[in-house]
């Protein structure tokens, strides 16, 4: 029995971009005789993002109010949840992410091996050229360290977004999915429930067109890196109590 998969995608302001990610993995279905079913989540977008989707007929759910990352994500567990698909990808809509490694991502899940599998550029040195900056990638490091700590668990990709979850991490994520600094806090969270998880190289783009939200002002890196500190604390300690 085949699995039923779903990209979930989503966007804000991403009207440079969303239209040739949509067209990537339709092209990569065609030529690899692949079903991935995507849905775009356009998270209030204030551009032409909206008007694109509907013009080209692409998937998606639009949110009238900006939810920002963690609220677009969890909405699309929850489509992924309602609509009774086994594994769920998140796909960036800027370009960054290749879908050629999805495959890639869902395979350790197909196997038994993992309930939770991130891609990484940091697994294997030569996987992605694209590394980021050297201040995000400092930022990583010691957000990786933070998670060591407090799970046990080594993650060398912290802030990636492009990720598979099987049904139970889809029913998890579609019920409690955090709005801040939402991949390195949710995986913490999997990782303490005891979850297995597992990390994949893969390679990146960078974006093509438009502003990443983290790095748009010189401040924002490290108040994102602060902001993720406490935010793995709170996690522990939340997940502490519960058990």
């Amino acid at each position: 029995m085949s699995q039923r998969i779903l990209l979930i995608i989503p966007a804000y302001n991403e009207e440079k971009n969303i239209q040739k990610v949509y067209r990537s993995i339709m092209d990569y279905n065609k030529k690899n005789k692949s079903h991935y079913d995507l849905i775009v989540i356009n998270d209030g977008s204030t551009d032409q993002t909206k008007e694109i989707l509907d013009k080209e007929k692409i998937p998606h759910i639009h949110l009238v109010h900006n939810l920002g990352i963690g609220g677009a994500v969890q909405t699309g567990y929850k489509y992924a949840l309602e609509n009774d698909y086994d594994i769920a990808i998140q796909f960036d809509g800027d370009g960054q992410h290749d879908v050629q490694y999805v495959k890639d991502l869902i395979q350790p899940i197909i196997d038994g091996q993992a309930d939770l599998v991130i891609g990484s550029r940091f697994l294997d040195k030569n996987s992605s050229k694209f590394k980021s900056t050297k201040i995000r990638r400092a930022g990583i490091r010691w957000i990786s360290f933070l998670i060591k700590v407090f799970t046990g668990r080594k993650i060398t990709d912290t802030t990636s977004g492009f990720r598979a979850a099987n049904r139970e991490i889809i029913s998890c994520f579609a019920f409690d999915y955090p709005s801040d600094s939402p991949e390195p806090s949710s995986f913490v969270s999997i990782a303490k429930k005891g979850y297995r998880t597992m990390e994949v190289p893969v390679s990146m783009n960078e974006r093509e067109g438009g502003v990443s939200s983290v790095t748009s002002h010189f401040w924002k890196p490290i108040y994102y890196m602060v902001n993720v500190s406490l935010s793995i604390i709170i996690t522990c300690l939340k997940n502490r109590r519960d058990h």
